[in-house]
């Protein structure tokens, strides 16, 4: 037996027992169990023990992934369909996505601590922007899938004109065209699938998609597709290869109005299908109909240019069921290595490779026909379609006994598709599988003259000036320092869980069994991941008390989006189409109304109480108003307001009675793991933020996963996909994300967090995470009002400190008390949500107590110079409240405040250690009013 002061517990729990004893002393409870039977209400407490492996050590945990790892077979993969074998640099490799300052980094909601993750998105907008010859792009999508999905529901969004179904290339990528027709058939937009060839198919349109390469390698020029689409009052949307548009001309100089598309090619692992990042680029004027997030440049109070998100800032928690889109996360991580790819590299490095790539795939085309074989098409970029009738199964099973994963297209055509790691070797065995013998070698060209890339791209300087690996390996050094993340401090996010992210738990994502394998290889290449998954989904119902997992969606959004199509489905198979009424309260995430929407439902918003816990006589009356066409409930429980509610059981059962279902989300559960389970309590469906209870690390805005947890009724109405490993899996609603298994490159993560903790360790996670915000809650209460409490008077694992009563007295708003922590060294709390004027506090179960009280003890330091703008000492325009955060300029120079230099920058006392932030407080109306979403010249920063 391990010895318990060293196991994984111990490690990944922040409270030594004297810590847990001191606290519990301070609450007044004589155990954790104690507070646990005190804060969650009777009703809903299970008292089974969680059925899960023993925890294991973290060497034998290492040593187990490795062997899952091993199971899979990850051999040149040459399958194409969106996915490549390409090469993670490894400098960008180990300082970025193996290097805790980023990966652990949260959103740069705050942005003033992320100015370095911020312009690395911005270069990644650039290089999208560059490469499309569009003006504006995003900060990433969740996949090529669903930016089409996405795509397609801006143009229905934009197109003002054009009228009719949206028309999409048959070329384009198969799995492509099936999220688009799930995300259509939800919405009500109609879809035809066309072959372009010859033009776009009679009638009206809204928009055509247009795959640029086509998947099955053609090259269909674009051109008279996009300006027949605008005369007849449609957008055009263009699916482009990243790195096919550095040889072949972008589609923003054709027309194109929106391009989309996936940068997994640009350095990240193939993963097994995710996670990679996804983009959209936009025409001038639909800047504002982008989805998802955009990085922009503003000023600093100091007159310096700062980056900062612009325009859809949270824009679900905003605008709820008229919101752009669900996505509430982006893919940040995967945008910044497929970035730091394009700075690596440069226009001249990123070339080289396309054209490596294309010679090597024209020879194989000349040496395939030249030895008797028919190649379909003529000008191809990576991809070579061969005809072999009746044959393609043996030229792909020869590949596969020669270390090749070939694409079986059907019983005639087999694909090959060129990656950046295929070499002579490879281009000999290829042409073995089809029986071609000594061939001579030729590279003659294979894109077509007319759509030859004129156009620069990547001239900023960034893209110049790092491709010695000493200048990349300082670059990252100084990009990481800018921004704070959980390898500085504390980030007491409420709502958003921000946990330890244990090494053991990450090391496995880089192993190549997990990180090589392509998501479409043949099943008996993929053990392992069927093991893990197996075992991960089985796992996820046991602590959620459901009876099927699926883990297909790649964020909260989509596995909300799951839940909801799966509720959608279950009732239509019941002869219950009406039943269209989502009741959401009026607390709860944004997200979960704009999901709604996508499922094709109604929002009715049910009241929240005095106590913000639901309004059960509300509900009663709206459940009774839409009886007939309740489809179902949202609810987030622990509540959005930080709460366990007493009566989760009752309003389960009013929804189940007017023939709903209940949606609980799983943003919470944190709170819950070992206590209580939400397919026990009355849920019929979940999803689960595996990058917020689970242990995925945030990434600074993702990846992510978010698993849909369902009762056995819902089951058969899972995402299904129609390349799925597992035929089951491949007739049903349709897909929810491009790849069968989402962001499986991942789940080893969750995987392993599982393993090491036991069904003990998890539920003892619970309790100190409830105990650590109670224990901030009794702190902070003389000083800040705790705005809600639940059963027991005790709050869950996190409390909104109100701040409106101080706000209206002194003028100090919430936005001056999170900014001032950045000068006591701290990552502000949820700012204003689910109530304007609030903090929201979590400090999870990783949290040292020497750490939550120097929060403490900040929050209360902060209280005290709010008392001296009460007290007339200071204006509120004239305090370091108002002036933070204070960069290293208020060290130099003339000083004219009404406050030392030394409360304004050592506010708790000097610090060796001190977190300088790179720039001042920024201007956020400056930004939007002046949108600049590209790499601002250097001269900006003179």
């Amino acid at each position: 037996m391990p010895d318990p002061s060293t196991s994984f517990v111990e490690r990944h729990i922040g409270l030594r027992q004297p810590d847990v004893d001191a606290m519990l002393e301070q609450l007044g409870f004589d155990s954790l169990d104690a507070v646990m039977s005190a804060a969650v209400p009777g009703g809903i407490r299970s008292e089974a023990v969680l059925d899960l492996p023993p925890a294991l050590t973290e060497d034998a945990t290492a040593r187990e992934l490795r062997s899952l790892a091993a199971l899979n077979r990850p051999v040149e993969a040459m399958i194409g369909l969106g996915y490549h074998a390409t090469t993670t640099p490894p400098v960008i490799r180990r300082n970025v996505l193996e290097d805790p300052s980023w990966y652990t980094a949260y959103t740069p909601y705050q942005p003033e601590i992320s100015q370095g993750r911020l312009e690395a998105l911005l270069n990644f907008q650039t290089v999208i922007g560059d490469l499309t010859g569009l003006p504006t792009a995003n900060a990433s999508l969740l996949d090529e899938g669903t930016a089409a999905a996405e795509a397609m529901t801006l143009v229905r969004r934009a197109n003002r004109q054009g009228a009719g179904p949206f028309v999409v290339d048959a070329d384009a990528l198969p799995q492509t065209i099936e999220v688009v027709r799930t995300r259509a058939e939800a919405m009500g937009i109609e879809v035809v699938v066309a072959d372009l060839t010859d033009g776009l198919p009679d009638g009206e349109l809204s928009g055509v998609l247009v795959q640029y390469p086509g998947a099955s390698g053609r090259i269909l020029d674009p051109r008279p597709l996009i300006d027949a689409a605008h005369e007849r009052a449609a957008l055009a949307v263009v699916a482009a290869d990243l790195l096919a548009l550095t040889l072949i001309e972008a589609p923003g100089t054709f027309g194109a109005d929106v391009v989309v598309g996936s940068s997994q090619r640009f350095g990240v692992p193939l993963f097994y299908g995710g996670p990679h990042a996804g983009y959209m680029a936009v025409a001038a004027g639909l800047e504002r109909h982008l989805p998802g997030r955009l990085v922009g440049v503003s000023v600093d109070a100091e007159g310096r240019p700062a980056y900062r998100l612009a325009l859809q800032t949270r824009e679900q928690h905003i605008r709820r069921d008229k919101a752009t889109s669900n996505i509430c996360t982006a893919q940040v991580l995967l945008a910044v290595v497929a970035s730091m790819y394009a700075v690596y590299h440069g226009p001249e490095g990123l070339r080289a490779i396309a054209k490596r790539i294309n010679q090597q795939a024209a020879g194989l085309a000349a040496a395939l026909r030249d030895g008797g074989v028919e190649v379909v098409h003529e000008h191809l970029f990576d991809t070579v379609l061969a005809r072999v009738p009746g044959q393609a199964e043996t030229v792909v099973a020869n590949a596969r006994s020669l270390g090749l994963h070939l694409r079986l297209v059907d019983a005639d055509h087999v694909g090959i598709s060129v990656g950046e790691t295929a070499g002579d070797a490879v281009s000999a065995a290829v042409l073995k599988s089809f029986g071609v013998g000594e061939v001579a070698w030729t590279t003659s060209g294979s894109l077509p003259s007319d759509l030859a890339r004129t156009t620069p791209y990547l001239t900023h300087e960034v893209f110049s000036a790092h491709h010695s690996e000493t200048q990349m390996l300082r670059y990252l050094r100084r990009l990481s320092a800018r921004d704070y993340a959980l390898d500085r401090g504390m980030i007491p996010l409420g709502s958003c869980t921000m946990k330890l992210n244990a090494t053991t738990e990450m090391e496995p994502v880089s192993l190549p069994g997990f990180a090589d394998l392509h998501p479409f290889a043949p099943a008996e290449d993929a053990g392992g991941y069927r093991r893990l998954v197996d075992d991960l989904e089985g796992w996820l119902a046991e602590v959620t008390g459901y009876d099927r997992v699926s883990i297909q969606p790649n964020a909260g959004s989509q596995g909300e989006l799951a839940g909801l199509l799966a509720i959608r489905g279950y009732h239509r198979a019941n002869g219950q189409e009406q039943r269209d009424v989502c009741l959401i309260p009026s607390s709860a995430h944004g997200t979960n109304a704009a999901s709604a929407v996508m499922a094709g439902m109604k929002v009715v918003v049910v009241k929240a109480a005095e106590d913000g816990s639901v309004d059960l006589d509300d509900l009663r009356a709206k459940c009774e108003a839409h009886a007939d066409t309740l489809a179902a409930i949202m609810v987030t429980y622990p509540s959005t307001h930080g709460a366990y509610e007493d009566t989760i059981t009752d309003l389960c059962r009013v929804v189940h009675d007017h023939g709903g279902q209940v949606y609980v989300d799983g943003a919470n559960l944190n709170a819950l793991l070992g206590f209580a389970r939400p397919g026990d309590f009355g849920g019929d469906v979940s999803h689960l933020n595996l990058h917020k209870t689970f242990c995925i690390p945030h990434g600074g805005g993702g990846p992510g996963v978010g698993p849909v947890a369902v009762r056995a009724h819902l089951a058969p109405y899972l995402p299904s996909h129609a390349m799925h490993p597992e035929a089951e899996k491949r007739v049903g609603i349709g897909p929810i994300s491009a790849a069968p298994y989402g962001s499986a490159g991942i789940l080893p993560i969750s995987w392993a967090y599982i393993r090491l903790m036991g069904g003990e360790g998890l539920t003892r996670a619970t309790a100190i995470a409830v105990l650590s915000a109670n224990y901030i809650a009794h702190r902070l209460e003389p000083h800040y009002p705790v705005l809600y409490r639940g059963h027991g008077g005790l709050v869950a694992h996190e409390c909104i400190l109100d701040l409106r009563g101080l706000t209206k007295e002194s003028g100090v708003s919430v936005d001056d008390v999170a900014k001032r922590l950045v000068d006591y060294g701290f990552h502000a709390p949820t700012m204003s949500f689910p109530v304007a004027g609030t903090l929201m506090v979590e400090p999870t179960e990783s949290e040292d107590l020497a750490e939550i009280d120097r929060f403490c003890d900040a929050m209360i330091s902060i209280r005290e110079e709010i008392a001296r703008v009460q007290a007339g000492e200071w204006t509120p325009e004239e305090s370091p409240l108002r002036h933070a955060p204070h960069t290293g300029r208020a060290l130099v120079g003339d000083w004219d405040r009404a406050y030392s230099r030394e409360l304004a920058v050592f506010p708790a006392g000097i610090d060796p250690d001190k977190y300088w932030p790179p720039v001042a407080r920024i201007d956020q109306a400056y930004g939007d009013r002046n949108l600049v979403c590209a790499c601002p010249p250097p001269e900006a920063f003179a």
